[in-house]
């Protein structure tokens, strides 16, 4: 049980370590950690889990952490992980903080450090987008699901770029997804 607790504390600290971006570049992070290193959650877990923590209040990834840990050992796994990624970035920024504001001055290799850690942000984050992408249409084969997703994300896209509300974005998908599933059993 104390092996697993610190498996978890380690590992969140270690993507806590690495998230810089927020939220969204950390995903790729996760991902690699806990479904393909550790196994504690499957890929279609993970994309309910994005999707869980997108809805609920808070950051996308310390809800992560809350959740896979949950999973894995309980209330406590909970509050173990997310201590766990919180850890190195409080610690981060009371060390940035001390010197950026107490001395009053700007630093510009930091400037230049982040400067290039944004590149690698952008990447991240579209890396992320892509495996959910995937996950989220063909999660299982070519089914009615993947038919009425790849409608409602091609719909989704045309009411953006014509800048539809969220509403009716939201709406039309739900309608669509309800029509084309009803009408996919009675055609099977």
């Amino acid at each position: 049980m104390m092996t697993k607790l610190l498996d978890l504390y380690l590992i969140f600290a270690k993507i806590g370590i690495l998230a810089f971006g927020g939220g969204y570049a950390s995903i790729p992070l996760i991902e690699k950690y806990i479904v393909e290193e550790n196994s504690w959650i499957t890929m279609l877990e993970f994309r309910d889990l994005v999707s869980i923590s997108q809805m609920t209040p808070g950051p996308i990834a310390i809800n992560s952490a809350t959740f896979v840990g949950q999973k894995v050992m309980g209330f406590l796994g909970s509050v173990v992980a997310t201590l766990g990624f919180v850890t190195p970035q409080l610690i981060l920024m009371m060390i940035l903080g001390y010197f950026l504001f107490s001395k009053g001055k700007k630093f510009k290799v930091l400037d230049w450090i982040l400067n290039g850690i944004k590149a690698g942000i952008v990447s991240l984050i579209f890396i992320s987008a892509i495996k959910l992408f995937k996950a989220s249409i063909f999660p299982q084969g070519f089914t009615s699901f993947n038919i009425s997703a790849a409608i409602c994300f091609a719909l989704g896209i045309y009411m953006y770029l014509k800048k539809y509300s969220l509403f009716k974005m939201v709406f039309c998908g739900a309608v669509l997804g309800l029509v084309i599933n009803i009408s996919m059993k009675f055609l099977m």
